[in-house]
């Protein structure tokens, strides 16, 4: 069964920066797409930054310019550097895998950045 472990997240001020990390396990090959994903209270679960099937990568426009995915396929990890932070970027986020056609997620890791 595959599982996902985020590390990272935290609190920090606005302008600073984190980073996270999400390790897959439970599985013999590699993830192709694998991404990040945020929820914000009382708002819908929204895209932030993804790999795609054919190896492309897909940012939110809110992100673009600020936030970086990069990836250890050998590892089957995908990680999200989190530059020039705003409050507006405080959400729990998830890490998201697709496997055949389905899709895991994992726990979820805070991140809070203050005014």
């Amino acid at each position: 069964q595959v599982q996902l472990v985020e590390a990272g997240g935290g609190l920090v001020q606005a302008g600073g920066s984190l980073s996270l990390s999400c390790a897959a396990s439970g599985i013999s090959f590699r993830l192709n797409v694998m991404g990040w994903f945020r929820q914000a209270p009382g708002k819908q679960r929204e895209l932030v930054a993804t790999f795609t099937s054919v190896g492309s990568t897909n940012y939110a426009d809110s992100v673009k310019g600020r936030f970086t995915i990069s990836r250890d396929s050998a590892k089957n990890t995908v990680y999200l550097q989190m530059n020039s932070l705003k409050p507006e970027d405080t959400a729990v986020y998830y890490c998201r895998a697709v496997l055949i056609g389905v899709g895991y997620w994992g726990q979820g890791t805070q991140v809070t950045v203050s005014s």
